[in-house]
């Protein structure tokens, strides 16, 4: 056995070299800044009505500052009206600025776990322009009723206003407040509306993997992995992000003018060859469930589901940006939610929200797409897309570097794992404690089953750790 360590245990550590090895900005250029000062300075463009009223919260993760979004859930006869805030950017930023071109290099906010690399200056992004708890913002205001199965009544309807939070909590607290049976009265009808659109979208035919989400978290000095396990209040408050989304797409079909997050349909033979895989795996999947009723019903918790997840992954490959402008696209849905989509609800953190947002503002208003808008539609695709790519490949090298320091002292020990995938002469596996993803060597690997394994690398230098059959 070639057994080797290299490198530290991770204490006193930073992810330095990560932001070297891609090249991460580590500030703004002067005059981005300058114009982003400036931009606060004058306060907000754009007339807007006044929707302070309106006893909206947010949702993030623990310690979250670039607030996108806030919501309340009113009850509308035997249906519902949801009230969705996403921050206003468009009020801030000069279109083709300083500050425009540089958030168009960056695309998207990166996030390492010793801090991020933001899209827009924090001044902004943390400030001003955040949904911050107990200041007066700019917003995009989305209504959207719906009836009593959670169908949306109509199209949604968005408009630029001021809004208060009245409150910031995260997943957890939410989540302990709803199992206390004391939710915020803003967010008390969320599981009731959350259940109902989820149950929609598996009769739409949406696709949802439950794989395990490994999460970088600090361990006293050093660095530690840990799995992020999904709460209820996570997957209710993704539904009314998509249900935004869904109704931002809607309206951009109407107008023929937008940019879509697409993916193509899998093919019939991708379906089938899933069936295969589930037959292979012991899971029962009659022909008249569909694979999104089989996903749903699944337990994460066993092997079997989790190595049908992956293998469901291949489902999903292929998504996009699709952009018109006078003539509706060839696709305009996304296969994954089954529906046509658009991204408008987190514009702090990803480029494309606002311009989508600009649009749906134009077409409510029954005013013409503002014509930077049009000229920045057939950029969008590329910068996105780049910017999706960096981001990916800076998350799984954070999460190399932190398993090789995890593992670092343990090089010859084994471990019970899940094997993922199987291909050739190795695998891909699970470890659940400390929580690793990681390739595996060894013959005859199937794909569901439970396997022990052995630690034969732990590279910290080059972020990479490798296992054997035991």
């Amino acid at each position: 056995m070639d057994a080797r360590v290299t490198g530290t245990d991770g204490a006193g550590a930073d992810f330095a070299r990560v932001r070297h090895d891609f090249a991460l900005p580590s500030q703004f250029p002067p005059a981005a800044l300058a114009e982003a000062g400036q931009a606060v300075s004058d306060g907000p463009r754009g007339d807007r009505e006044d929707a302070t009223g309106l006893p909206l919260v947010t949702i993030d993760p623990p310690g979250a500052k670039d607030l996108d979004q806030a919501v309340l859930i009113e009850a509308l006869g035997d249906g519902y009206r949801v009230h969705y805030a996403i921050a206003d950017l468009g009020a801030f930023v000069v279109p083709d600025g300083a500050l425009d071109d540089e958030v168009r290099k960056r695309g998207q906010t990166i996030y390492l776990p010793d801090g991020n690399v933001p899209l827009h200056p924090t001044v902004l992004s943390e400030g001003a322009a955040s949904l911050l708890p107990d200041q007066t913002s700019p917003a995009a205001l989305w209504t959207i009723d719906l009836d009593a199965a959670g169908e949306p009544t109509g199209d949604g309807h968005v408009r630029r206003a001021w809004v208060r939070s009245v409150a910031q909590f995260d997943y957890e607290t939410v989540q302990a407040s709803f199992d206390a049976g004391d939710p915020h009265p803003s967010v008390a009808l969320l599981p009731a509306l959350g259940t109902l659109r989820r149950a929609l979208a598996i009769k739409r035919g949406a696709v949802e993997l439950q794989l395990p989400e490994q999460d970088v978290e600090r361990d006293g000095e050093s660095w530690g992995l840990v799995l992020r396990p999904r709460t209820d209040v996570d997957a209710w408050n993704a539904e009314i992000s998509l249900l935004t989304g869904m109704a931002a797409a809607k309206i951009m079909l109407a107008a023929q003018v937008g940019v879509l997050r697409t993916l193509p349909d899998p093919d019939d033979g991708a379906v089938e060859w899933l069936r295969r895989s589930a037959k292979a795996l012991g899971i029962a999947w009659p022909r008249e469930t569909s694979t999104a009723e089989l996903l749903a019903s699944l337990d994460p918790r066993e092997p079997a589901a989790l190595a049908l997840f992956m293998d469901a992954t291949r489902l999903l490959r292929g998504a996009g940006y699709t952009v018109f402008d006078g003539e509706l696209p060839e696709l305009s849905t996304h296969a994954g939610i089954a529906a046509s989509y658009a991204h408008v609800t987190a514009p702090l953190r990803r480029l494309v929200d606002r311009f989508g947002t600009e649009i749906c503002l134009a077409a409510c208003a029954g005013e013409p797409v503002p014509q930077w808008v049009r000229d920045a539609l057939p950029l969008l695709p590329e910068l996105m897309e780049g910017s999706d790519s960096l981001a990916g490949k800076v998350d799984r090298a954070c999460l190399d570097q932190v398993e090789a320091w995890v593992l670092g002292e343990r090089v010859g020990a084994e471990f019970d794992a899940v094997v993922l995938r199987a291909e050739g002469t190795g695998a891909e596996i699970f470890i659940a404690e400390p929580p690793v993803l990681a390739r595996c060597a060894g013959e005859g690997l199937r794909e569901g089953e439970s396997v022990r394994v052995r630690l034969v690398e732990a590279d910290a230098v080059a972020r990479k750790v490798a296992f054997e059959r035991a």
